[in-house]
């Protein structure tokens, strides 16, 4: 009896958190975000070689249906992160990968040519299929969407016919499909430590054929989270309509997994913050000087002698790429404090032998932007573990890894994560500050003036129904929360 009573309440929970009411309200809301590759070991060169796909994509230029390719994870589990949301209804799971460097939802369609029919990474695939669904339409090449997307009316186009998109990446994948509307569902925090069902209209992409690395079951996901700033993303889009601020937050947690990703305005931790460089595709702020080893140890280097140094910043990439001028006498001077290492080379990364603590034996990194904002990167941060005593390095030499990116400079998840990343869009500013990502920050609803304490949450031995927090997990990896604040 008491089984029967369990599994009731266990399929009650599965339907409220798949079913969801379109009253807008006043309060935060969250969906999963799930960490790629936790546990999983990858090739070091399949890492940077993801990275290299996603600098192809950003020296080509991106525009309003700029696409990223799937990445791949650290070895040490330091990873991309993905969400499990609801589509339609009824409402379907998808796994999505959320990323700063890309601008729209797009999953999967189920006439999709060349899409990958399983991953493996061990979740179920699923195709969406508009005309499964209730709310589900596709949009028009007529309508204002479309216009206002490709400025202007689309050649050829009649009422019947759906607006379409089509990209070509740097590295020769393509995707292509075209525009639906429909339901997107998530949980929505309702009071300190508490969440509630909530969905919300939006339009996104109905992915139809794909090519290259994009068809791949190796580490396929159903789609990609855009959080750029262009008018196809799910953050302009709600934000259009009146529901969010146009402001959000990550803080990933590599130390014991999980952390937070948050829509609306955190009001603890207090972040300072950097303006962020206007007209450009992709979160770029002004580098101004980099410290090594304390303020009297600045890198000598033409670059900051004859003029700033724009710098992008990319939750999707890995690693942290700089210039070649940048790099080498950056990485001669974190050597001259261990100049008796033997190096080697591992899948052209250069690794060491290292026992005792990196923290007391290389020094500390920061580097300074526009406004005196710093980001401190620790040893432990630029330096990740390839075996037992093998350390190599993450800072890489930009000018090796593309074709054309001899100047850029990214920062990846490699130096941002455990750091509270807030971007402010409304005032067009970016800061972070160091944080326990394992701990909680405090979220604020505008409409209310309520104040709402939320978690980290780490799940990576969790198949079961947390029920207190009312939310689903459905695959055994690390997890955060994606919070979404309501006014």
């Amino acid at each position: 009896m008491e089984s029967r009573m369990l599994l009731l309440i266990r399929h009650l929970l599965l339907f409220l958190c798949f079913t969801y009411s379109l009253e807008r309200c006043s309060s935060t809301g969250v969906f999963r975000v799930q960490r790629k590759f936790s546990g999983q070991r990858q090739s070091i060169a399949d890492l940077r070689a993801h990275d290299v796909r996603r600098h192809d994509r950003i020296l080509l230029g991106s525009g309003a249906v700029d696409l990223p390719l799937g990445g791949l994870g650290l070895p040490t589990a330091t990873g991309l992160y993905y969400a499990q949301i609801g589509i339609g209804n009824p409402s379907k799971s998808y796994y999505v990968q959320v990323d700063t460097g890309s601008d729209m939802l797009w999953v999967n369609c189920i006439t999709c040519r060349f899409c990958p029919k399983k991953s493996d990474l061990g979740i179920e695939l699923t195709l969406y299929d508009p005309k499964t669904s209730v709310s589900g339409s596709v949009v028009s090449c007529k309508g204002s969407f479309c216009s206002s997307t490709y400025g202007g009316d689309i050649p050829g186009c009649s009422t019947d016919m759906p607006c379409e998109y089509k990209v070509q990446y740097g590295d020769g994948s393509s995707t292509s499909g075209f525009f639906t509307s429909d339901s997107l569902q998530y949980d929505q925090v309702s009071g300190n430590h508490q969440t509630k069902a909530a969905n919300s209209t939006i339009i996104f992409g109905c992915g139809t054929q794909q090519s290259g690395d994009l068809g791949s079951s190796s580490e396929a996901l159903d789609g990609i989270l855009g959080f750029g700033q262009s008018n196809t993303s799910m953050l302009l889009q709600l934000a259009s309509a009146g529901k969010v601020r146009k402001i959000f937050a990550h803080c990933l947690d590599t130390i014991n997994g999980g952390g937070i990703f948050a829509i609306g305005n955190v009001v603890q931790p207090k972040v300072k913050t950097t303006p962020l460089v206007q007209d450009t595709s992709h979160y770029n702020v002004i580098l101004k000087s980099i410290e090594v080893g304390g303020s009297s140890s600045k890198l000598q280097t033409d670059t900051f002698q004859t003029g700033d140094m724009k710098t992008i910043i990319d939750s999707g990439t890995t690693l942290a790429y700089l210039p070649e001028e940048v790099f080498k006498p950056l990485m001669n001077k974190i050597f001259s404090y261990q100049p008796d290492l033997n190096f080697q080379t591992i899948q052209n990364f250069l690794c060491f032998q290292f026992f005792g603590s990196i923290d007391d034996a290389f020094p500390k990194i920061t580097f300074i932007f526009e406004d005196s904002l710093e980001l401190l990167i620790y040893p432990s941060d630029y330096f990740f573990e390839n075996g037992d005593s093998i350390l190599c390095t993450g800072f890489q030499n930009s000018a090796l890894q593309s074709r054309d990116g001899k100047d850029i400079f990214l920062l990846g998840d490699l130096v941002l994560s455990n750091k509270l990343v807030v971007y402010d869009l409304e005032n067009q500013v970016i800061g972070w500050t160091d944080y326990n990502c394992s701990s909680s920050i405090k979220i604020e609803d505008d409409k209310t003036g309520a104040i709402y304490i939320v978690d980290a949450q780490n799940i990576s031995s969790a198949r079961s129904l947390d029920i207190k927090g009312t939310f689903i997990t459905l695959v055994q990896m690390t997890c955060i929360m994606l919070i979404i604040i309501f006014y």
